[in-house]
């Protein structure tokens, strides 16, 4: 039976209506922030494909609000995981990504501030900073994704020293973000760097995979078109579009999915998770999808407070519970 739009804004819409009454409510998670625990760099020394000059790292404020940063990073050359401790740990990690068109890394709005929300419910939380491919960087389109498996495998050579099942790590991402997910969770098993160390003998598959408004196709007829010309270059062939478009990279081995977009987002098209959805089904892949009418693009966790999104964090909150992260 095939699922359009309007079925599957209209399941959402049920799931919402069985949610707590402060989710019905459509309010923002109340976070406060806290600072990270530590910051693990991910490669000794300088990162694989290093251009002759590395790109200088910047910050940029975009927040007039002095109590509510919206922090961008630019020109990664020291790629890391901020790591996050609950109170109350469950046991469970998430790798997050954040967005940011493959040109910058808002790393506050889908990060600091997503890791503060996942604290709360006890899980250990990662943001992943990771190389921008426009940045002079060999093998381009493959840096991002070499950054996050090399930090799945960290968290798990770490996980003991942290009381983290080793098993129950899972990644979420937000845009661009949403691509280093879906990547990370269709091609965790591609050699995208020489082998550093023993983490590198451990999986990179995530337990399972949340990206949010995500970047998924290459294809140009709903790509988001800055996220691929950084991350391929400007003149692609259709090969190195497939290659890199998520929904085709799809296999039977990819871990459950939860899918969350908007309709009215008119930064990355809604068709992106639809068609990621399409090939999970196809491949035998549980996938949990949410659209909504209405969130448009970037919304977080931090800016969904009456709008219809406002229910995703619930919603996640139970899908990771019925999928067994915690």
């Amino acid at each position: 039976m095939s699922i359009d739009r309007r079925t599957l804004f209209v399941g959402a819409l049920a799931a919402t209506a069985a949610l707590p009454v402060m989710a019905r409510a459509a309010t923002a998670p109340v976070i406060a922030p806290r600072d990270p625990a530590e910051t693990v760099d991910l490669w000794p020394g300088t990162p694989p494909g290093a251009p002759a000059a590395l790109p200088v790292e910047r910050l940029e404020e975009r927040s007039a609000v002095a109590d509510r940063p919206d922090r961008i990073i630019t020109g990664v050359a020291r790629p890391r995981i901020v790591h996050f401790t609950p109170d109350r740990p469950n046991g469970a990690a998430v790798l997050i990504a954040p967005g940011g068109g493959y040109r910058q890394e808002a790393f506050d709005n889908s990060g600091y501030q997503v890791a503060n929300w996942l604290i709360t419910h006890g899980y250990h939380a990662f943001v992943l900073i990771y190389r921008l491919p426009g940045e002079g960087w060999a093998d381009r389109a493959n840096v991002p994704l070499a950054d996050a498996q090399r930090a799945m495998r960290l968290i798990r050579q770490r996980a003991a020293r942290h009381g983290i099942d080793a098993e129950r790590v899972a990644t979420m991402g937000f845009s661009a973000g949403g691509h280093v997910c879906s990547d990370l969770s269709t091609r965790f098993a591609t050699r995208c760097y020489a082998v550093v160390d023993a983490a590198d003998r451990l999986s990179a598959r995530p337990f399972c995979a949340a990206p949010i408004y995500p970047v998924v196709s290459m294809d140009l007829a709903i790509a988001h078109p800055g996220s691929r010309e950084k991350l391929l270059g400007p003149n692609p062939g259709a090969a190195l579009e497939a290659a890199h478009s998520t929904d085709r990279t799809v296999t039977p081995q990819s871990p459950p999915h939860f899918l969350v977009h908007a309709e009215d987002d008119a930064t990355v098209p809604v068709e992106n998770s639809l068609r990621l959805r399409a090939a999970l089904r196809a491949a035998g892949v549980s996938v949990d999808t949410h659209i909504f009418a209405e969130g448009g693009h970037g919304f977080g966790v931090s800016r969904i407070a009456g709008l219809p999104v406002a229910a995703w964090p619930e919603l996640w909150l139970g899908w990771a519970r019925r999928t067994g992260l915690a």
